[in-house]
């Protein structure tokens, strides 16, 4: 009975049509609507990857805020963060996309204010510029916090992507005058 199956299942396989592929009609409709799929992903991809470098970049940005604030702390020193581009010397121009530097002042009667980290001074961090992509800006080109954790005033920064265009979305950051940090999204689209 066996034998029986086999023959008939041999025979029903020789007399069919073999497959012979694609016809041009269904590849064109497929590629179309893959091309539609593509055009409803691409711009969610894109804005996947801007949230992920925003989050990225302000979360740097608030862990060197963080470890500013308990070093000045634990040193019971005034410990400041500032905008630089070299990491030896604080920036007066440009905006916090070009790097930032924590030091210290040990007391050793250095002036910290001269913006530049002098021998009596110790740096503890320094963070390497951010993509040419973004603007990192704010009202305050230095943060200072005292032994206390405190900062003398709030700091406001925003970052924001600035080429191949303005993303959808940016992040503020905020320090209070705890020392506290805190961060937002925005979504103006604007970046300057």
């Amino acid at each position: 009975m066996t034998s029986k199956m086999a023959l008939r299942l041999q025979r029903s396989a020789s007399g069919t049509r073999a497959s012979r592929g694609f016809t041009l009609i269904e590849l064109l409709v497929s590629m179309t609507v893959l091309g539609i799929l593509a055009a409803i992903a691409v711009p969610s991809f894109n804005e996947a990857f801007l949230s992920n470098r925003l989050a990225s970049f302000s979360n740097s940005f608030i862990a060197s805020a963080q470890l500013a604030r308990s070093e000045a702390i634990k040193r019971n020193a005034v410990v400041k963060m500032c905008r630089s581009s070299n990491g030896t010397s604080c920036a007066t121009a440009g905006g916090w996309q070009q790097g930032w530097i924590i030091f210290s002042d040990n007391g050793a009667g250095g002036n910290a204010d001269n913006g530049t980290v002098d021998s009596d001074e110790t740096r503890i961090s320094y963070q390497q510029a951010l993509s040419t992509e973004y603007s990192f800006t704010g009202n305050n080109y230095s943060i200072a916090f005292q032994p206390s954790g405190l900062v003398a005033s709030t700091v406001s920064l925003n970052l924001c992507r600035l080429a191949p265009s303005a993303g959808s979305q940016e992040r503020t950051i905020g320090v209070g005058t705890t020392g506290r940090v805190s961060v937002s999204t925005t979504r103006t689209g604007i970046c300057s």
